[in-house]
């Protein structure tokens, strides 16, 4: 996790500082796993709000190339501190003031830590944003939490199926849901899995 909230930067770093980041499970998701096996994401791939990297490691051991997208330059250290598995890269930086030469760059996107950080009126920035990234043609594959338990209060900042349709509607096509995902044993049941297409 590492976004942009609202108008500020939440400290994301200064949560690496004092170890206090629960999203950050020491592997993959283990969802992404699994759609891997299924051919889900090919090509050039952005991982937002990579931290400190489980998800572009698994992504470029097998094979694809990675970028890893986050806010919070001690999360980049220590994804940095491992030995390259395959062709990955890190950005410090957010998804709101990508590199110009981003448009239309890759293949595919994975997310489940960052749409979620973000204040939920910004959303329709994110759905804009990652068209922006995206080929046409080229898919998203998030893992949206759509029960945090946390009463309301964020981030993470939980979501409905309907809101999700009405987000990504103009700009995406939705390809697959899953409800019951492999997931980390404390979010069974509270994340929504969905592969969009960019139109």
């Amino acid at each position: 996790m590492g976004y942009a909230v609202g108008e500020t930067l939440m400290d994301w770093n200064q949560r690496y500082e004092v170890d206090d980041t629960p999203w950050d499970k020491g592997v993959a998701h283990p969802v992404l796993l699994d759609m891997l096996t299924h051919g889900a994401l090919a090509g050039r791939v952005l991982v937002l709000g990579c931290g400190t990297g489980h998800d572009v490691r698994e992504l470029a051991r097998r094979g694809l190339e990675v970028v890893g997208l986050d806010v919070a330059s001690l999360a980049l250290e220590r994804a940095l501190s491992h030995a390259p598995v395959g062709d990955e890269t890190y950005q410090l930086g957010d998804l709101f003031h990508a590199p110009e030469h981003w448009r239309h760059h890759f293949d595919g996107v994975f997310e489940h830590t960052c749409f979620c950080a973000i204040e939920p009126a910004r959303r329709p920035d994110y759905v804009a944003a990652v068209a922006e990234v995206l080929k046409p043609g080229g898919h998203l594959l998030a893992v949206f939490f759509v029960n945090p338990d946390n009463s309301g209060q964020g981030p993470p900042f939980g979501c409905t199926a309907g809101e999700l349709d009405v987000l990504f509607g103009g700009k995406f096509r939705l390809r697959e849901e899953h409800g019951d995902i492999p997931t980390y044993p404390e979010r069974a049941g509270r994340e929504l899995l969905r592969v969009y297409q960019r139109v």
